[in-house]
């Protein structure tokens, strides 16, 4: 099976189709996993990249650039994606994910063009964002830090230590996104370690919240266009999502936070996604 042959995005709902399809794709291509947390995410990347980070793909260091932390690593494939798709690094590379010496590592690696951190083991991202939201408060920069984090890597404890430091030193500049997509490897979030009440969590330790559906990109676009919410104070949007979104045979699954998808169930996602033009030299 070939790759997707897609137009570039036009918008972001193109967008979120394009990575999806392309990580279908790449997941299946490596015998990878974690596609069911990727396409959750898929929504909150594909406005983020197209409508919200000031990023320049021809200068992935560019001093003024706003930083993006994807602390659930393991669901790299899609960032990948969303990194191609938005210019970064070459559209022909995302065929070497997961592959003997290439860059594109199955958990996320800085050595790509337009990753700040490097991760996967969870409960990191969330502590350099705020290191990172700092730096930039001491020396008044104008760059915003995004970090995206799983509802289960909650359980971590290290993050409620970044969920105290942050409104502790008035990291406005700060944006944790929680994909809040209810499984985690083991079973359903509820049932491995109860998180709600997580808004009223949030709220009790100082942070500005909103809670959207984490498939609605108006809702995306209009709560990330005008962070921060509150002056001095850090800001957390909780977006419930649904594990696998996209493939009607994965959503809310447990079984695809680690399976890939065959050729079969790959060329079922294309046709949901209605990506039409689609090559094929081979199951």
């Amino acid at each position: 099976m070939t790759p997707p042959d897609l137009a570039p995005a036009a918008c972001s709902s193109d967008f979120a189709r394009n990575i999806r399809a392309r990580t279908a794709w790449m997941v299946h291509h490596a015998n990878s996993s974690h596609i069911g947390g990727a396409f959750s995410m898929a929504d909150l990347l594909a406005v983020l990249y197209q409508d919200i980070l000031r990023v320049r793909p021809e200068d992935p260091r560019w001093p003024d650039r706003d930083r993006f932390i994807l602390s659930k690593g393991h669901a790299t494939s899609i960032l990948y994606a969303a990194l191609a798709e938005r210019g970064f690094i070459p559209m022909a590379e995302l065929e070497t994910f997961g592959a003997d010496n290439s860059r594109l590592m199955a958990h996320v690696s800085h050595k790509v063009p337009g990753v700040e951190f490097s991760s996967g083991s969870l409960g990191h991202g969330l502590g350099f964002a705020c290191g990172r939201a700092l730096a930039g408060c001491r020396v008044h920069a104008p760059w915003r830090v995004f970090a995206m984090l799983s509802d289960g890597e909650l359980d971590e404890g290290s993050n409620w230590e970044a969920i105290l430091f942050a409104p502790q030193h008035r990291l406005d500049n700060l944006v944790a996104i929680i994909d809040a997509n209810g499984i985690q490897s083991l079973g359903d979030v509820r049932q491995v370690l109860e998180l709600e009440p997580l808004a009223e969590k949030f709220r009790a330790f100082r942070w500005a919240v909103r809670e959207i559906d984490g498939h609605d990109h108006q809702a995306i676009r209009d709560a990330l266009d005008c962070v921060p919410w509150e002056p001095g104070r850090p800001s957390c949007l909780i977006a419930r999502t649904v594990k696998g979104k996209g493939a009607d045979f994965m959503e809310n699954q447990l079984l695809w936070h680690y399976r890939a998808p065959n050729a079969d169930q790959v060329r079922s996602i294309f046709q949901q996604l209605e990506v039409h033009h689609v090559g094929s030299s081979g199951p």
